[in-house]
């Protein structure tokens, strides 16, 4: 059962996108596939996987694809399972009907549960949340039971702790699907108890027959388009979804603008997206101008690196006091106005001196 699965749009899914649950192909994971198909048909199965990478890239996808395999496949010495060469399940199998549809009942998902309000989810993963997925454990099954976790970075203590526990004594034929955007940042003694798999960005051309693949309007969308989006979205399907909003890109090409135009700066231009990122409902708005400079900075410091850690370090050191800045504003609710003037000015100067 999986849990929370019949809700129209969930926190682990992308606005006007299907569901990962409900996707049949996977693009550019291939040795995180063999690596799973090996330990499987070698009747090495781990317990629980840990599937990192950054956001959108297709961990989900792929923890879902592994789990419908496994579920229609339980044998690896059953006859014709040495020939697998994929974790593909065709869409017309029964099991991938039950997993798309929400209604396989030895799947559990934990993920953020709904706001007692009913706005929205809540911002991190309760232990409540864990507990009732893991109930799954508890049940008599003949078969493989599996937990997707969606994802690790959003467990509270409380719910670390109780997710370390069922793997750490895991009941017979159950596996966990960890998904993480900072496997790093995941609990220590977590990490020791998975087997990582690491998924990397994609190459933009799967990128780009990931979205068309996803249908309309995502398969509908114009090769200039599509073209630019793929070309912002650093290897994530997700990124490259979002970007294909002309408002977001239009916002990075007047960042983007005003960056390149350093150390001159342009007062009336800076104060225009200044007033964009300005107001309650702005909020991404501000982050896609925060992740857009620090992008643009990182890539100065790369292009830059030869002028030595010294030479760099007041650009470096204007972008994390505006960064600090940045989350300051966004937890008290400042005025991102006069932040947006103080960073451009801040960045001019240490563009100055880099130039100097």
């Amino acid at each position: 059962m999986a849990s929370g699965a019949d809700e129209a749009i969930g926190p682990d899914q992308h606005p006007g996108a299907p569901h990962p649950r409900e996707q049949s192909l996977l693009f550019g994971h291939q040795e995180a596939e063999t690596a799973f198909l090996e330990a499987w048909r070698g009747g090495r199965l781990h317990h629980a996987w840990l599937v990192g990478g950054p956001a959108g890239i297709g961990k989900a996808t792929f923890a879902w694809r592994a789990t419908r395999f496994l579920l229609a496949n339980p044998d690896p010495s059953a006859s014709g399972a040495a020939e697998a060469s994929s974790l593909y399940v065709a869409p017309d199998a029964r099991v991938f009907r039950q997993v798309a549809s929400g209604a396989h009942p030895d799947i559990a998902v934990i993920r953020r549960g709904p706001r007692k309000d009913g706005k929205g989810f809540s911002a991190e993963i309760a232990v409540a949340d864990v507990r009732r997925a893991l109930d799954l454990f508890a049940a008599t099954a003949s078969g493989w039971r599996v937990v997707i976790v969606d994802c690790a970075d959003d467990l509270n203590a409380a719910g670390a702790n109780a997710l370390l526990k069922a793997i750490e004594e895991p009941p017979p034929r159950a596996i966990v699907f960890v998904i993480s955007h900072a496997p790093a940042r995941t609990l220590p003694t977590i990490r020791s108890r998975c087997r990582r798999l690491n998924l990397r960005p994609l190459a933009d051309a799967d990128v780009t027959r990931a979205v068309r693949s996803l249908g309309a309007p995502w398969s509908d969308a114009e090769e200039a388009e599509l073209a630019e989006a793929v070309a912002l979205a650093h290897g994530s399907v997700g990124e490259a979804l979002a970007m294909l909003d002309e408002t977001r890109r239009a916002l990075i090409r007047q960042t983007r603008g005003l960056l390149d135009a350093l150390p001159r700066m342009d007062v009336s231009q800076a104060l225009a997206l200044a007033d964009k990122v300005t107001g309650r409902d702005q909020e991404e708005a501000f982050r896609t101008v925060l992740e857009t400079v620090g992008d643009w900075a990182s890539a100065v410091v790369r292009s830059q690196a030869g002028l030595g850690p010294r030479r760099l370090a007041p650009l470096v050191e204007v972008w994390e006091k505006n960064a600090q800045a940045a989350r300051e504003a966004e937890s008290y609710n400042l005025d991102r106005r006069p932040l947006v003037m103080s960073m451009f000015g801040d960045l001019a100067e240490a563009v100055r001196r880099l130039s100097g």
